[in-house]
């Protein structure tokens, strides 16, 4: 359990792994071996198999019905809710182009728990953190998306429906893995072993994969001219989010692994996916790309920081 890890085993045993994949894969890319058309084709797998059948079989097999905490869940919706309502009144302070605002905003909230922060919950917790990790994501995949469209669509003038949103959250491949693999849990379904074998071998494609395709998909070039906004958003995301949802988790009594998990999941950096729907959107995508790509590296000695000052809870 992490509450008996030294600050060194930490280091090494939770954090080292992920760096180590995301450098690999910034190197991959670098040398050739990893291009831009291959990263997108993963990704798509990734989002769609890998990872919705490692969620699935995680919960399916680790009783996460009786690991929930729905105090947990609301700490994480609520939490997330005033970060972004303190994003929005703060950022025109920092940002000088209003097409900018929903940019930094989303940035400064949306954290990319799919992948580095299962990894986190993974490596700290075994199956039994990843369980916990992965009804969390549910819920605030569901928040994340649901706010990153209303902040885009506001400050871009752009003209995507609420129906359109709702449709996109309804079909969601992470939602529907996480409600599939609660259902199956609670009603005791006893799935064929060659399902069950198939979903298994698609979840240990998807950490792996997914860190060196997060490596290999980071972007630094022109950073100095969004600096001032990019700065913001990362200082947002990897201090006052996750110091508001530790706060929010200590006021409520959550401790041990519960607590472990909402700050492993909320110091994630800055995630992919919102690069993704900023250049869909039409927004300024490379000022996506580079709080991505910082908030990957500030993450790292914040996340060790914070950890040691968190261990009298954990």
């Amino acid at each position: 359990m992490l509450q008996s890890t030294s600050m060194l085993d930490f280091s090494l045993s939770v954090i080292g792994p992920v760096v180590l994949l995301i450098v690999f894969g910034y190197g991959l890319y670098k040398t050739g071996l990893m291009n831009d058309d291959f990263v997108e084709r993963a990704s798509r797998l990734i989002f769609n198999f890998a990872l919705p059948a490692l969620l699935f079989t995680t919960i399916i097999t680790s009783k996460a019905t009786e690991l929930s905490e729905p105090t947990m869940l609301i700490v994480g919706v609520l939490g997330t809710l005033s970060v972004c309502l303190l994003l929005i009144f703060a950022s025109p302070y920092f940002v000088a182009k209003r097409t900018d605002l929903g940019v930094v905003i989303q940035g400064g909230f949306r954290s990319n728990m799919g992948i580095i922060g299962l990894a986190y919950c993974a490596n700290a917790y075994g199956e039994a953190g990843l369980a916990l990790a992965s009804i969390y994501l549910g819920a605030l995949t569901i928040t994340y998306n649901v706010l990153s469209v209303l902040i885009l669509n506001y400050y871009l003038d752009s003209k995507t429906s609420f129906l359109r949103v709702s449709k996109g959250v309804v079909t969601n491949p992470i939602i529907l893995a996480i409600v599939s693999g609660l259902l199956v849990s609670h009603f005791q379904i006893e799935l064929p072993q060659v399902v069950l074998n198939s979903a298994d071998y698609f979840a240990q494609l998807t950490l792996p994969l997914a860190l060196l395709c997060t490596g290999a998909a980071l972007r630094f070039s022109s950073f100095r001219n969004d600096m001032k906004a990019a700065t913001f958003s990362i200082f947002i995301k990897c201090t006052i989010y996750p110091i508001c949802i530790v706060l929010a988790a200590i006021y409520f009594d959550l401790r041990g692994m519960t607590l472990g998990t909402l700050y492993l999941m909320s110091i994630a950096p800055t995630a992919a996916a919102s690069y993704v729907m900023v250049r869909k959107i039409g927004g300024n995508h490379q000022l996506a790309a580079h709080i991505i790509a910082i908030s990957t590296i500030i993450s790292v000695p914040v996340t060790i920081a914070g950890y040691s000052l968190l261990q009298n809870y954990l």
